[in-house]
């Protein structure tokens, strides 16, 4: 879907989060029943971590390819664009001159940034990955691909590989973890808040024009 203008990608930030706050909130009042099976209450904690982690990933994965979709469609030159977008633009090009020897294949990297930054720039689709495995690192990374500032963050990369990745990596591995009722809830409100947190800094940085250079 192109995405063109600020109204566009605030609806689509907001109708994807939605659904999922909806889908988790529904999850967390299975984990807060108090007569339920002692098997039932294990199943939805294991469950439980596996969907939060699900929509962490989900979201973040959207809403940061969302961004740089909205960021090609303004159709700015090179020279027009912070440097994160120009180095993501050139990562394709620097994908030739890998592991050569071979100086000539960085001849038409010099003609770029010599004679071509006040070209239309060309972003590519899709590019941000997660790697399915959305550690703070990977976060941290993502953020400064998009010029975003992790410092939000820095304080709850324990709780995003720990408690969060850690243990959905383990359930999904098949380990038969045990979780906390009151760990989980509070899981619950942190990534919620994360999420919450990323969506403002993408909107925010899309009014702001932090994708320009200046």
């Amino acid at each position: 879907m192109k995405i063109r203008t600020i109204e566009q990608l605030s609806d689509i930030l907001a109708e994807d989060l939605a659904w999922r706050k909806k889908e988790l909130s529904e999850v967390k009042s299975l984990i807060e029943l108090k007569d339920i099976s002692e098997q039932k209450y294990k199943l939805f904690l294991r469950s439980g971590i596996c969907i939060l982690y699900a929509h962490w990933e989900g979201f973040v994965k959207l809403a940061s390819n969302s961004y740089l979709e909205f960021v090609r469609m303004q159709k700015l030159s090179y020279d027009q664009l912070a440097s994160n977008f120009v180095a993501l633009a050139m990562k394709e090009k620097l994908k030739e001159t890998k592991d050569t020897n071979k100086p000539s294949l960085y001849i038409p990297i010099c003609d770029f940034f010599l004679f071509e930054l006040n070209q239309k720039s060309n972003l590519p689709k899709e590019a941000i990955s997660t790697a399915s495995n959305l550690s703070s690192e990977i976060l941290k990374e993502i953020m400064s691909i998009l010029g975003l500032n992790f410092a939000d963050y820095s304080t709850k990369s324990k709780l995003i590989d720990e408690k969060l990745l850690k243990s959905r990596n383990e359930i999904a591995h098949g380990s038969y973890l045990l979780i906390d009722r009151e760990e989980y809830l509070e899981l619950h409100i942190e990534i919620i808040n994360l999420l919450n947190i990323f969506k403002n800094q993408i909107e925010n940085a899309c009014l702001q024009e932090k994708y320009k250079r200046y």
